[in-house]
């Protein structure tokens, strides 16, 4: 079976911005290549169900990804490619609307690979950074332009903000 364990973050729009532009979003130990994002579109079928079914186009990427119940950081996941011309045709025939719209980067920071949504659309505003570790025990080094851990809070999972947008990070309670 493929497990996914994963944590999420916010993240600080000013200090992200800021590495963004200075090119600084990785740790001194690495050099620093060319920061590119990829445009992600996806949208999700069945929702409700306790199973997570999702369409995804990646640059010119599609897949079909299917997630269970998370438990802890973990769930089951399982992720297919399609033809892109499918997924396009799911995206706007048979997924709840809106779809999520984002661009992902890929920052290496502290022998880690962090995926930073740049969240458009009806999310805008909102910044996700998440880590894809190989156990929940897993210790890393948080990067300086995260703010905190929002991995437990259903709010921000990528379904949830399909049928409830968060265009702004929800405040600290």
């Amino acid at each position: 079976m493929a497990i996914e364990i994963e944590r999420k973050f916010l993240v600080d729009h000013v200090l992200w911005e800021r590495a963004l532009s200075e090119r600084a979003l990785w740790d001194n130990a690495r050099e620093q290549p060319g920061v590119e994002g990829v445009r992600y579109r996806q949208g999700y079928l069945c929702p409700g169900t306790g199973i997570t079914v999702r369409v995804r186009i990646a640059g010119e990427q599609a897949f079909v990804t299917i997630k269970g119940p998370t438990h802890g950081y973990s769930r089951a996941e399982y992720e297919y490619p399609v033809p892109l011309q499918d997924a396009e045709e799911m995206l706007s025939s048979l997924c709840q609307q809106p779809l999520i719209e984002k661009i992902r980067y890929r920052i290496g920071y502290a022998r880690h690979i962090w995926e930073v949504d740049v969240f458009q659309g009806a999310n805008s505003g909102l910044i996700l950074a998440e880590i894809e570790l190989p156990s929940e025990d897993t210790r890393f080094d948080l990067p300086p332009w995260l703010g905190r851990e929002v991995s437990g809070d259903p709010r921000y999972f990528n379904s949830a903000l399909a049928r409830t947008p968060q265009p702004d990070p929800i405040p600290s309670t």
